[in-house]
């Protein structure tokens, strides 16, 4: 069995859990504090609730099932921490010029580019530009691990780090490698 798969995944209180049978698909729905959360499984895995606990199952030992199996268990437990805890990831903005700022609940980003780029916040997505970072760090924050890591991969590409100088939006702590510039001519 699957190690990953094979794992029960607790259930803290004041989170429930929802697992009903849609058309040929299992569609598992946590509730919690932070929001609620929805995906559809495969229709060959078997997902139960024992207690505070939810147990996830395949039904043969085929490649598919393999790698669907601790797939499934992994969403269903990134859906119980994103509703109890929420996840975030935070960027950072290098270059002279280029800032962050909020504007409402959206994100106004100066890039560097003849207009400003203004992203908005999706639902259940929220933006912090703390003020002591003079509007050079951004934080993303949400319970759906996916659905932060998509809006940060998307503001990260709206000015990807560029490998002379290393301005542009990168993630806290990215190493961005520097390349050497022209070697200037020979005397």
């Amino acid at each position: 069995m699957s190690r990953i798969g094979k794992k029960p995944i607790a259930v803290p209180a004041g989170v429930t859990v929802t697992i009903e049978t849609v058309g040929d698909h299992n569609l598992v729905t946590v509730k919690g504090p932070k929001g609620t959360l929805s995906e559809k499984l495969h229709a060959g895995i078997t997902v139960r609730q024992e207690g505070a606990e939810i147990l996830v199952e395949r039904p043969d030992d085929e490649k598919e099932s393999r790698a669907l199996h601790g797939l499934s268990r992994t969403l269903i437990a990134n859906m119980v921490v994103g509703v109890t805890e929420g996840y975030s990831r935070s960027l950072e903005i290098i270059g002279t010029g280029y800032r962050a700022e909020m504007k409402g609940k959206d994100l106004l980003l100066h890039l560097g580019y003849s207009h400003d780029i203004l992203m908005p916040a999706p639902e259940g997505i929220t933006y912090d530009v703390p003020k002591e970072g003079n509007g050079l760090k951004i934080t993303v924050s949400g319970p759906s691990k996916q659905q932060v890591g998509q809006i940060a991969a998307v503001i990260r590409g709206k000015r990807a780090p560029e490998p002379y100088h290393g301005k542009g939006v990168r993630y806290a702590g990215e190493h961005v490698r520097s390349k050497a510039g022209k070697a200037g001519k020979a005397k």
